[in-house]
Parts: structure tokens; C-alpha cells; sequence
């Protein structure tokens, strides 16, 4: 039947990271003339009393009181005044010493300013950038730019300035370090404004890509040859070559679950979804695995080995993984509203276990690859559900994870028959219940 909710016909007869400074030696005492007795020698001076500060100076001994001789005056304060001299010479050499050290530490000073003058204020002001760093750009037009997986932030300030999109590398790379917004910059394709101000491409870098023209979009409902067509009309891939590639010896390997999948095909497995290419290299086998991995990820959280038990207690049928994905496909094609999908479901699983065809069709349409007239459907071949019991050889299409969940755990439901016309849906336990809702439809 078709619908009227302005969607696509859905065909079916019953549901739509510091040195020490060195010691002097003890200066000796120099005389002249004769040497003389000892009782009438000067006793040496106190250790630290300086001879010029007393005159002449007497002592007291058993023959009186002796003075000490002008010339013994003069050689102690020459021996004195000697001592002095030589510290300050020793000094002198000691300062001298010292002198290339300290040059050394004001030129290593100097060094270290310089760096801070060159390196560090630039980027803490924003200043530093040359002539040759800037270029003239065309303000106001939109490019796409792709940023590859892995780019940091000086990678993505060339491709900017390739594209025309800044004026200069190293503002950009400065306004990114004031902003510290190095690691949140992503890989990606972006559409973006040349001219536009650092902190727009910097949110938007940010943000994340923002661009079509690498993104597929695949909706639920689509057959392994509509993904072909829009991966030709999106890449430029050959639809051909990307049906040849789309098959399940091709993958098994790598993806064990595709071991059920009957006639060598993918159908079915194809997970809808809108993917992003941004910075690869697209080929119908990177599409495809990409894909097969994502309906991986999805199938995580369905439990096909307990809904394959619950069936079976359910309508006394032996089914498999493959099985379940078909009936899921069909459902997919039938129907347009979440609310109806387990309960067509279990119209197509009640007509199972009591040998009813499922006369859908959307199992037709599938073979027919599009429209089909009423002759098609007396046509006897192994997609015709009118002529032929059971399922289809394979799934018709890849359905969303909402119809496989329906296909899983069914309503439970004694409807044999069910009308679905735009927001008219009507289930039915008998065909003349069947007829009389077909007829109440409104028109």
C-alpha cells in the first residue's frame, strides 16, 4: 500500500595527554746595626696594636727605664708599614683573579634577557610577526579546509594560511596560546570565512568540523545499492565498483559476524547513519568498513542470542541472527512510526508459524529495484512474498536499530493483517476485519 504522510511509498498489503682569601706569613722583625742584648731588646709588640699609634714607648727592668732607639722605632714601623703593603699587592691579585668570572656571568646575563626580549615577550604580546609571515587575503569567501587526524596547532596555521584564511601564521599561533586552546583544536573538514576574526576560527575549530562535503548520509531503509549511488554522488566512487567491493567474503575475516550472511551479501549490514570522512582518503572499502563497524558497535547492546530463544519458545520456529535482520528489514520498509514497528513485527511473525506468505511489497519492490506493477506480483520468484512462504533470501535493506529491537521482541499479538495509509493505521485479526478498515480509511 502506499502512504500519504508525503514520505517515500511504502508498499505492503498490511503495514507501512667565595674562594677564602689566602693567609699572609708573619712578617719578620728587621734592626740595624749591632745586635743587642736581649735585656735591652723592645719585647715584640701585642698582636694587633699598631705601632705608629703610640710614639716612643718605654719599659720598666732592673736597670731602669730604657728607651728604645729612633733607629729600632723606624724599623718596626718599616716592618709595620711593609705588612700592609703586602696584603693590599695579595688583594689586588685575588681581585684580579676574580675578574674573568664575573665578565663571563654578565655576558651569560645579557644572553638570557636577549632570549626573553626575542622569544618569550612576543608571544605573551602578540608581537614578533615579519613581513614574510604575512600575506594579503581576499576577505569574505567561503573555503573548505581540512584539518588531517593528528595536526597541532602550528600544522593547522599553515593550512589556514594556505587556503587564504589568515593573514599570518604566527598570530594565529599566538591567539591560540593566549587562549590555551591547543588541544582543543579538531581534525576535520571545516567550511570557513577568510578573513574572519581569530577567535571565530578558533571557536569553530574548537567546536568541531562543520562541513558536508565529507559527510555520507545514509537513512534507515536503504539497500546496499543506494548506499552505492550516494557514495557516487558524494565521492565521486564508481557505484559499480562499490557493489562489487560490498561483499561479505570480502570482510568476514575482520568482521565474524557476517559469517551467517546469506548470497554473499551485505545487505542488511550497511548501518544507517550520517558518517564523517573529514581528512581521509575515501574509498568504497573505507566506507564499508567503516560502516560494518559502526553496525558492530550498534548490535553491542542487542542480545540476539536471547531474542533467538524468546522467539522460539514463542512461535514453536527455530530463527537465526540472519533471520531476525530480515524480518527487522521488512519492518523498515513497512512502516514509518516507532510506535507501530513491534506490533507489525509480530504480524509478520504470527503469519510465520502458521504457514501464512507474508505478502509484502516492499520484498518486491526490493527485486524489482523500485515501482512494480500488479503482474510483478503473481511474478514467482524467491523475493515474492505473495507466492512464496517464509522470508526472503537475504534482507531487503539496513534497517535502524529501532526495527531490529521490534524484530527482537515483537508485541504479542494475535494480528494476522494490518493497513497502514499515512497517520491511518488499523490491525486486524481476520481478513474481513482486514477489509473493513481498508474500506473505513479516511479518504
Amino acid at each position: 500500500m502506499s502512504t500519504s504522510n508525503g514520505q517515500a511509498p511504502r508498499h505492503a498489503a498490511h503495514f507501512g595527554g667565595s674562594g677564602q682569601a689566602p693567609r699572609n706569613p708573619q712578617a719578620r722583625q728587621r734592626t740595624s746595626g749591632t745586635t743587642r742584648p736581649a735585656s735591652r731588646m723592645r719585647p715584640q709588640a701585642t698582636p694587633g696594636r699598631r705601632a705608629g699609634s703610640t710614639g716612643a714607648v718605654g719599659t720598666r727592668s732592673a736597670l731602669g727605664s730604657t728607651g728604645v732607639s729612633s733607629r729600632t722605632a723606624q724599623a718596626t714601623r718599616r716592618a709595620g708599614s711593609g705588612n700592609v703593603r703586602k696584603r693590599g699587592k695579595r688583594g689586588k691579585q685575588g681581585r684580579a683573579s676574580a675578574l674573568p668570572a664575573i665578565v663571563a656571568g654578565v655576558i651569560a646575563a645579557a644572553a638570557a634577557i636577549g632570549l626573553v626580549v626575542l622569544l618569550v615577550i612576543p608571544r605573551l604580546t602578540g608581537a614578533g610577526s615579519s613581513d614574510a609571515d604575512k600575506q594579503q587575503i581576499t576577505a569574505g569567501q567561503v573555503v573548505e579546509v581540512t584539518v588531517p587526524d593528528g595536526s597541532g596547532a602550528s600544522a593547522i596555521a599553515q593550512a589556514l594560511y594556505d587556503a587564504g584564511v589568515i593573514e599570518s601564521k604566527s598570530d594565529f599561533l599566538n591567539q591560540v596560546r593566549r587562549t590555551n586552546s591547543e588541544l582543543s583544536l579538531k581534525s576535520g573538514t571545516y567550511s570557513l570565512v577568510t578573513g574572519d576574526s581569530l577567535d571565530n576560527i578558533i571557536k569553530l575549530l574548537s567546536t568541531g568540523p562543520n562541513s558536508t562535503a565529507a559527510t555520507l548520509t545514509i537513512p534507515e531503509g536503504f539497500t546496499v545499492a543506494k548506499v552505492a549511488s550516494a557514495v557516487e554522488s558524494q565521492f565521486g566512487i564508481s557505484a559499480d565498483d562499490f557493489t562489487a567491493q560490498a561483499k561479505a567474503s570480502n570482510y568476514v575475516t575482520d568482521y565474524p559476524f557476517l559469517a551467517v550472511a546469506n548470497n554473499d551479501s551485505l545487505e542488511g549490514y550497511l548501518f544507517p547513519k550520517t558518517y564523517d570522512f573529514s581528512g581521509k582518503d575515501v574509498t568504497s572499502d573505507l566506507v564499508i568498513r567503516t560502516m560494518l563497524s559502526q553496525w558492530q558497535t550498534e548490535m553491542a547492546g542487542v542480545d540476539f542470542d536471547a531474542a533467538i530463544a524468546s522467539l522460539k519458545s514463542r512461535f514453536q520456529m527455530d530463527f537465526t541472527q540472519e533471520d531476525i535482520l530480515t524480518v527487522a528489514s521488512i519492518v523498515e520498509r513497512e512502516t514509518n512510526s516507532d510506535d507501530d514497528r513491534a506490533t507489525v513485527a509480530s504480524v509478520f511473525y504470527n503469519r510465520l508459524a502458521v504457514g501464512m506468505p507474508l505478502q509484502s511489497d516492499a520484498t518486491t519492490a526490493y527485486y524489482k529495484g523500485g515501482d512494480f506493477s500488479a503482474a510483478d506480483l503473481k511474478d514467482d520468484n524467491e523475493w515474492n512474498t505473495y507466492t512464496r512462504t517464509g522470508l526472503t533470501p537475504t534482507p531487503i535493506c539496513s534497517p535502524g536499530l529501532a526495527s531490529i529491537q521490534a524484530a527482537c521482541n515483537p508485541d504479542d499479538t494475535s494480528y494476522y493483517y494490518f493497513f497502514i495509509s499515512g497517520d491511518y493505521h488499523a490491525f486486524s485479526e481476520t481478513y474481513e476485519q482486514h477489509q473493513k478498515a481498508i474500506d473505513a480509511r479516511p479518504q
